[in-house]
């Protein structure tokens, strides 16, 4: 009898197999989709990947759910992704539909607080963010942006160096 403490050996041996038959077709289907699959490049992305780890758990511990069933939900996915992702490169009118342009947060050591009301970021997680990229005073900051993904990326120099504009390529800078 399995309880929440223990389980069966035969149920342990399934659960093994299950591990090693997903993880492998997981493998096989990044090596032909290519490492794009797992790349949090956009927030559809990102999706996919949790929508992903979610099959590989319910296939691993859900007895009822099949291996070839995990393996189709996964290359449905990643096959979707894939088509999702050329439609997205192929349509500037997808594109501005289904993607979110980056936002410039601080610019030339000034904080751009409308921008941050508008993406709902607080002055300490910015602030925490530049603590993080090592920055020691705020004019050494030359611009912080939130990508698209949700990252934030702070580009920094303690010299006099100055920003190539092609680096803040298609990031909005309407209320800059």
């Amino acid at each position: 009898m399995e309880t929440w403490i223990y389980a069966n050996a035969q149920t342990i041996l399934k659960v093994f197999i299950s591990i090693i038959l997903i993880f492998s077709i997981v493998i096989i289907i990044t090596r032909i989709s290519g490492l794009r699959t797992f790349a949090k490049m956009s927030s559809f992305d990102f999706s996919s990947t949790i929508a992903i780890g979610s099959i590989i758990a319910a296939v691993i511990m859900n007895s009822g759910q099949s291996i070839v069933k995990g393996a189709v939900a996964l290359g449905g996915i990643i096959l979707f992704q894939a088509l999702f992702s050329f439609a997205i490169r192929k349509s500037k009118f997808l594109q501005s539909l289904f993607t979110n342009k980056p936002q410039l947060l601080m610019r030339n050591g000034e904080i751009l607080y409308d921008n941050l009301s508008k993406c709902n970021i607080g002055e300490h997680d910015l602030i925490a963010k530049l603590r993080e990229a090592n920055v020691l005073h705020f004019d050494e900051v030359l611009a912080v942006v939130l990508e698209s993904t949700g990252d934030i990326s702070v580009l920094h120099s303690s010299d006099d160096t100055q920003l190539m504009d092609k680096i803040l390529l298609g990031v909005d800078l309407e209320n800059e």
